[in-house]
């Protein structure tokens, strides 16, 4: 039987989290991008209420809690709805957490994941994107060559978040085969010998609230033991998955968000003595609105459903996130337009959501589900 109604205990956290994001996201969400800061605080704060650090196990000092892709895409949705640069950058730690939970070792679990079950906030980055025009996750231009007991890692990341102060970084790199199969990960200290970090700010679109690093990798030597998952490697294709459907549900969120803005601003706004939402034009506006958010949803919800019973979900998580990513643009540009002139100025927060709409159809991956 299928059903789309959540439990209870999803209802609770999807009721928290949204609290949460209405009182601490939105909040600050204008303020940060003005001045392009990211408040530890906020770090802090998301800490303490266990969105990354609660799923690790007991076993290795986490609060066992555990959540599953359906859950982690409500939190997340609702993360978006809050503001999309500071959810991406509250929920970086879990870019490094997630797939070491999904494909690391017991050894490589022991030693790693306490680093994240203190009561201080602590980063660990994924390093995906490249700097190339035609960036390809499939194609990956970084490698790691086998030499005795190490792998050699040479490549070049961009777009790393929370480089600046990640202690580890979750490096995507081709050691064998052509296509995805043949990426593996590598655990890279942020000390390591030939790594090189540039926390120079780069001027973006949106996320201007994220600190983004790049990163060279110039014969960077990693013990074999540091390769995720040793030497059966990772699942690279369920680590894409978990990548874009995360990213997805981001967008998801700012979706909703944008539509629920709009509506209520159509019911009031008055222009030639009606309420500009009687009129044709903007009420085939909303009305796509509601569908678009609702088919997003049901999409990514499909797609985490098939991640969580352990199938491949490459065919509909590539569906979603093509969908979610052409319909989220277009929901965030008819809110601009029925926000007319509101939207083009600061009073709203309109066009910072554009910007960051935009932001997310040319990411490969933010956060993880």
């Amino acid at each position: 039987m299928i059903s789309f109604g959540l439990t209870e205990e999803q209802e609770l956290i999807r009721d928290t989290v949204r609290e949460f994001a209405q009182s601490e996201l939105r909040e600050i969400a204008r303020d940060c991008d003005e001045k392009s800061e990211l408040p530890q605080d906020l770090l802090d704060k998301t800490w303490e209420l266990g969105l990354v650090n609660g799923g690790i196990p007991e076993e290795f000092g986490g609060g066992g809690i555990g959540r599953s892709p359906i859950t982690n895409a409500l939190v997340l949705e609702e993360l978006g709805w809050g503001d999309v640069p500071l959810a991406t950058a509250a929920m970086a730690p879990s870019l490094f957490i997630q797939p070491l939970i999904d494909f690391g070792t017991d050894e490589q679990k022991k030693e790693f994941l306490p680093l994240f079950t203190t009561s201080e906030f602590h980063t660990a980055s994924l390093a995906l994107h490249e700097p190339n025009f035609t960036f390809d996750v499939t194609n990956m231009q970084t490698t790691a060559e086998p030499k005795g007991d190490t792998f050699v890692l040479t490549g070049k990341k961009r777009f790393v978040p929370l480089g600046d102060r990640a202690s580890h970084f979750l490096v995507v790199a081709r050691s064998g085969r052509e296509g995805i199969q043949g990426l593996d990960a590598f655990i890279v200290p942020r000390d390591a010998s030939g790594l090189t970090i540039s926390c120079a700010s780069e001027k973006t679109l949106g996320f201007q609230a994220v600190p983004m690093a790049t990163i060279e990798l110039e014969k960077v030597e990693v013990p074999k033991g540091l390769r995720l998952g040793g030497d059966g490697g990772i699942d690279a294709a369920r680590l894409v998955n978990m990548l874009r459907l995360g990213t997805s549900a981001l967008a998801l969120g700012l979706a909703r968000g944008m539509m629920e803005l709009a509506i209520p601003y159509a019911q009031e706004r008055v222009a030639f003595s009606q309420p500009i939402g009687q009129k044709q034009v903007i009420a085939f506006m909303l009305a796509d609105m509601h569908i678009e958010v609702n088919s997003m949803r049901n999409l990514i919800w499909k797609a985490a459903s098939q991640l969580e019973q352990g199938v491949d979900a490459t065919r509909m998580t590539t569906l979603a996130q093509t969908y979610t990513r052409r319909e989220a643009m277009k929901v965030a540009d008819n809110g601009l337009q029925v926000f007319g002139g509101h939207g083009f100025i600061r009073d709203y927060p309109v066009e910072m959501w554009y910007r960051n709409a935009r932001a997310l159809t040319v990411t490969e991956a933010v956060t993880a589900l």
